[in-house]
């Protein structure tokens, strides 16, 4: 087997089940150290024993290493596949199964881990009939935030990974920021060169009230948005803590969404579960869309769309509600406002 496959599948099954970063930091950083290597070269340092001491190589990295160079399929690898046969959840099977595509993740151009490639490597694995990139905006400068002079080099990139990826789509997205002026993060004309745009608040988070329910409207009603991102910024759980919901009158905010054809995301990631249930059964009986989108920063976190079709389907939303089941040319046409 291939050393360097093996090293970032094991990294992506580290990553589906929210393995600690620095375990999954390892491998992908020794796939990248390797892959500067020959073929030759590599059997050869791996038996006389240079391998072992080349920097951020460790027993665990020499041990897969050796046996793929070997011909062999690495035990390591070989468990985590068959941990990793059991779905994610116990539910939403037949949800997930409808989701076509992911219209919220983020690649190493901003706070993600991994190049762009390996992003689409992955969701073409998983089936994924698209993928939107939706790396951060220029304000959110802690995630190494966008600038315009970035995503125009970005939609170069985009554009060319399409010209070869035959039967998938790399779609050009961002996820802008919402500023305090309702107001969108990014200029408008590059916001009209892009497929996707998600729409998110990511400070001031404790505002009151009125303040935040005004934010939000502001973004919402932007006619380029065209899904509200973790709209509450909660966190449940995980390594960053907990935090609580943004306090907004969500029968406004919803309904703005449903008059202003904004779809109300669904945010997958375990440590979000954001909108909380309740606002999920609200924003259903306000009438509006749903993205089921997975908010991945490495390729296996794009598995997590299993967590947001659970909860989904828990709370009784119909897949023809959901944007992300709708084949690539109704949801394009719906993205253009047509």
């Amino acid at each position: 087997m291939d050393a360097l496959a093996a090293l970032n599948e094991i990294a992506f099954w580290l990553e589906r089940k929210a393995a600690p970063t620095f375990k999954i930091k390892a491998f992908r950083n020794a796939a990248d150290l390797l892959g500067e290597l020959s073929f030759d070269e590599l059997l050869a340092r791996t038996r006389d024993g240079r391998l072992k001491r080349m920097k951020g190589i460790g027993a665990r990295t020499f041990e897969v290493v050796s046996q793929s160079v070997s011909g062999e399929i690495p035990d390591y690898l070989a468990e985590l596949r068959e941990q990793s046969a059991m779905p994610l959840v116990e539910g939403g099977h037949s949800l997930r199964a409808a989701l076509r595509g992911d219209l919220h993740s983020h690649s190493n151009w901003s706070d993600g881990g991994s190049p762009i490639e390996l992003m689409v490597q992955a969701a073409q694995t998983l089936g994924h009939q698209y993928l939107a990139l939706t790396d951060h905006s220029p304000n959110l400068t802690i995630a190494n935030g966008l600038s315009a002079e970035r995503l125009a080099e970005q939609l170069d990139i985009v554009e060319r990974i399409n010209a070869s990826a035959a039967g998938f789509r790399l779609l050009a997205g961002i996820e802008v920021d919402i500023l305090e002026d309702g107001t969108l993060d990014q200029t408008p004309a590059l916001l009209d060169r892009l497929d996707v745009v998600v729409a998110s608040v990511h400070s001031k988070l404790r505002s009151d009230r009125s303040t935040m329910t005004r934010r939000m409207l502001g973004g919402i009603r932007n006619p380029q948005t065209n899904v509200l991102g973790h709209c509450t910024g909660r966190l449940v759980q995980g390594a960053r803590g907990t935090r609580p919901p943004s306090e907004f009158d969500a029968v406004q905010v919803f309904a703005a969404c449903a008059e202003n054809n904004v779809a109300v995301e669904i945010n997958s990631r375990p440590e979000r579960q954001d909108p909380p249930d309740e606002l999920i059964r609200l924003a259903l009986d306000a009438g509006c869309l749903f993205s089921i989108d997975s908010d991945a920063h490495a390729p296996g976190q794009l598995d997590f769309l299993q967590y947001g079709a659970e909860r989904a389907e828990a709370n009784g939303v119909p897949a023809e509600r959901i944007i992300t089941t709708w084949p690539e040319e109704q949801l394009l046409s719906w993205l253009n406002g047509d």
